[in-house]
């Protein structure tokens, strides 16, 4: 499904912002949203007959409920634990029914498993909510919510949230590498093919600052060879997929400098970018290091390292999920997102660019002059 651990948190501050409000939603905090894949959909795709799903046991075992929620983890993903570092609310999925009144507030999340920047990724999955869709729902929602508080104050609090965005692992693991010869690694290089991604990916950022967005957090590729689904099916050692991983090393520098020149370009501080490739490198070259047992057997699933398929109530289960890196064959653990979310709150340049998260929802968000 959803391969890497890509996380592209786009904090877009928007341009003549004077200040990051503290309480724009109706939690005393700004709104949060979320745009993205399986990595950060929170149920989305429960509402849609998709087989992209995580509706059934043993997924969210770690949850607080004990109760699979759509989310592709043993517990709480990135967008959770963002909200939880910060003393948010718990963002909600777009589909929900439950979304209404002054829960619109709190912002929304419109993540979907299966989608990528491109929208013939994922074209296995039918009735996946692609990213032009996403974005069509957070006008709808804005819309909503004018209806609820007005105009003026709809647009202050679009302009004051968080918004996280998780994208491009899909485009390579669901495409572009999805098999041995496919339609886009026919067409393209893989020098060319990621280029390429680049600039539909930042007419996806635009298009978010343009609907008056004001932080974003953009995510990069995690080490996309080295998750069990590729171990599975590529390895012969436990050795990561070597083309995978020359796709992760050269996508991350191109959306950092990316980012950077939309920065430069908006006379903005707006985007910042989690190296998510780093930090899951280190779990997997040094798991002991950071209390895991393993980073190349999943804790649930079938045949070759848990690789094989999703998570099932029929799969092998470990029974302790903190000890393991990767909670499917291709999703992180609840642990595991965890030392990614702390990274990004207060971690260094090595990890963060320009900034962490904590430093740029401190700053003061004026255009650079």
């Amino acid at each position: 499904m959803d391969a890497g651990f890509i996380i592209v948190l786009v904090l877009i501050l928007a341009v003549g912002n004077d200040t990051v409000c503290e309480g724009a939603g109706s939690g005393g905090h700004p709104a949060f949203f979320v745009f993205g894949d399986s990595l950060v959909d929170i149920g989305n795709n429960n509402y849609l007959a998709t087989s992209a799903r995580a509706d059934s046991p043993p997924y969210g075992i770690d949850y607080p409920t004990h109760r699979p929620t759509g989310r592709f983890s043993n517990g709480l993903n990135i967008p959770d634990l963002i909200s939880e570092e910060m003393g948010w609310e718990p963002n909600m999925p777009y589909l929900s029914p439950d979304l209404t009144g002054q829960k619109l507030l709190t912002g929304s999340n419109f993540a979907s498993a299966g989608v990528g920047i491109l929208n013939d990724t994922g074209i296995q999955f039918v009735n996946i909510i692609r990213i032009p869709q996403q974005l069509d729902y957070f006008q709808q929602y804005q819309e909503r919510v004018k209806a609820l508080i007005g105009e003026a104050a709809m647009k202050k609090l679009i302009k004051e949230a968080l918004v996280l965005v998780t994208l491009g692992g899909n485009d390579f693991v669901n495409n572009y590498y999805l098999l041995p010869s496919t339609a886009r690694s026919l067409q393209f290089s893989l020098k060319a093919y990621i280029p390429f991604l680049i600039s539909e990916y930042q007419k996806i950022l635009k298009r978010l600052y343009e609907l008056g967005v004001g932080k974003v957090l953009v995510t990069g590729t995690g080490p996309l060879g080295c998750v069990p689904a590729e171990l599975a099916t590529r390895s012969r050692a436990g050795e990561c997929a070597a083309d995978l991983q020359l796709a992760s090393s050269l996508f991350n520098p191109q959306l950092v400098q990316m980012l950077d020149a939309l920065n430069k370009d908006l006379s903005t501080k707006a985007f910042i970018g989690a190296n998510t490739n780093i930090m899951h490198l280190e779990f997997i070259t040094n798991p002991k290091a950071y209390g895991f047992t393993t980073s190349k057997m999943a804790c649930c699933g079938q045949g070759p390292y848990n690789g094989m398929g999703l998570c099932t109530p029929l799969s092998s289960l470990c029974p302790n999920r903190d000890e393991y890196v990767f909670w499917d064959a291709f999703h992180p653990s609840e642990k595991a997102n965890r030392l990614i979310v702390k990274q990004i709150l207060k971690g260094s340049i090595t990890y963060m660019h320009p900034m962490n998260l904590s430093s740029l929802m401190s700053l003061d968000s004026k255009p650079i002059t």
